[in-house]
């Protein structure tokens, strides 16, 4: 089976923020790009960081309401001090959370999980930075067409990988829910054909009509 990677999902044509670049200049970054964040890089283009809409606002919120309706927030020392920061590398969330580009989609979308961030710098060997993948970037996977998901499960995974016959086991796919029908030799098959369909990309779903010959995986009798 063929994996979609980093690579073939990711940006490459990254907007980045230099380490020094002001305030005013970050904030026309990103409007003038239509992007919420950038990663920001040092001398060698290696990401630092990434500066986000969220990290800017942090001054505004800082800032008392002229009103006095609205009480400033507590915030601790570190969010303080990117409220009060000028230049990019003072007002970015550090060290920067980056991927491979050889790596899956599952394995990109489980650190953005694991560090509670909406997009990943994606770099190299060197760490010098590649392109950037951001979450709508990895649902990507699930616009793939029912016919490629189909013929994928059927060959690759039915005839392929568990070598069945065209007419042992069938898929059917729509708007990316698969449903088995057929037949195997051995109960245990079954959930190991389903961990399989489940891991083709752009699969929302599985479901099983599978009929057995053989139950291998009848309990034991307990008892003296």
């Amino acid at each position: 089976m063929h994996h979609r990677t980093v690579a073939e999902l990711m940006t490459r044509d990254v907007v980045r923020a230099r380490r020094d670049l002001p305030f005013k200049e970050i904030v026309k970054l990103l409007a003038e790009n239509d992007v919420t964040a950038v990663p920001v890089v040092d001398e060698l283009d290696r990401p630092m960081g990434v500066v986000s809409e969220a990290d800017l606002l942090r001054k505004s919120s800082d800032q008392a309401d002229p009103s006095g309706l609205t009480p400033i927030p507590h915030v601790g020392a570190w969010e303080r001090a990117k409220a009060e920061g000028a230049r990019a590398e003072e007002l970015m969330s550090a060290p920067a959370v980056c991927a491979r580009p050889e790596w899956t989609v599952v394995e990109a979308a489980r650190l953005m999980e694991v560090q509670d961030v909406k997009r990943l710098p994606v770099v190299d060997e060197t760490d010098k930075l590649l392109g950037i993948v951001s979450r709508r970037d990895l649902l990507r996977v699930f616009l793939r067409h029912d016919d490629a998901i189909r013929e994928e499960i059927n060959r690759d995974v039915l005839q392929q990988t568990m070598g069945l016959g065209p007419s042992a086991v069938m898929a059917e796919v729509r708007q990316g829910e698969v449903v088995l029908s057929g037949s195997v030799e051995f109960k245990s098959l079954i959930p190991i054909i389903e961990r399989l369909c489940q891991n083709v990309d752009g699969v929302v779903s599985v479901a099983e009509h599978l009929a057995y010959r053989t139950d291998d995986v009848r309990s034991s009798p307990t008892g003296p």
